[in-house]
């Protein structure tokens, strides 16, 4: 079980296969062994896949101090595993929360990122009166992991693939409070500044996330949008072989 020491915590990954870089996020709750489905077919075509757990979660740690869960805590401990792997540069994606991180790493460091994969995600919110709701949605997690532990936990296919390795309900709570709640719109704001190829996957039955699919579809220049049938919100898990030959024909196309 690999382990780093990156910013002073100790965070899991998993690293494998050769070739260009694919460096991927889980959704909140989730954990990086959500990407398993994808990692032998990435690996066989020549990819190396990177998954992680994000601080909070699965067998990452998890600090007892709320204030060391945040987006650029999380963007930073992105930048610190791709150096500690030599990985100057990767296709950068996730799923919902993994997929939102992933815009705000291109924000920050674009001249690490070669594409963008974006699934079951949004770009966050312009107005107060989304944001305000969907960070009502963020403190009801929280308490509920205060409250109940890690039971919890959703019943969505990624995050009962991360059950049995979270470790932290607390940690869990902070990081719904400091790293899915919302505080800002300049990932939003930032869509049309997006200068690389982009794939948008969403799940057919995944139709919350069909509108922000659409409008970063709109938005961002480079972007073509994928939706999955009979998928929900976790795609690449309830359709892997559609999902998989969705992303590797994007990867394939990429100069």
């Amino acid at each position: 079980m690999p382990q780093a020491k990156l910013n002073g915590i100790s965070i899991h990954y998993e690293d494998s296969g050769k070739g260009p870089a694919v460096f991927l996020t889980h959704g909140y709750g989730a954990a990086g062994a959500m990407w398993e489905p994808q990692r032998k077919p990435l690996n066989d075509a020549a990819y190396r896949l990177v998954s992680w757990d994000m601080r909070g979660h699965a067998e990452t740690e998890s600090p007892d101090d709320p204030t060391q869960y945040s987006e650029p805590l999380t963007i930073a401990d992105m930048s610190g595993l791709m150096d500690l792997l030599g990985i100057e540069k990767a296709v950068v994606g996730g799923l919902s929360l993994g997929g939102f991180m992933s815009l705000a790493f291109q924000l920050a460091y674009p001249e690490r990122v070669r594409a963008l994969v974006l699934c079951d995600t949004g770009p966050g919110y312009r107005s107060e009166e989304p944001r305000a709701k969907w960070n009502r949605m963020a403190e009801k997690s929280a308490t509920n992991f205060e409250e109940k532990g890690l039971d919890a936990a959703g019943r969505s296919p990624e995050v009962q693939a991360a059950v049995k390795y979270h470790r932290s309900a607390l940690g869990l709570a902070h990081a719904a409070r400091g790293m899915l709640a919302q505080f800002d719109s300049r990932v939003i704001d930032h869509l049309s500044g997006i200068d690389v190829p982009t794939l948008i996957i969403v799940g057919e039955r995944d139709e919350p996330y069909h509108h922000a699919s659409r409008y970063m579809q709109s938005k961002i220049p480079s972007a073509r949008l994928e939706i999955i049938p009979d998928a929900g919100h976790a795609a690449n898990i309830d359709q892997p072989e559609a999902f998989n030959r969705v992303l590797l024909d994007f990867l394939n196309n990429l100069s």
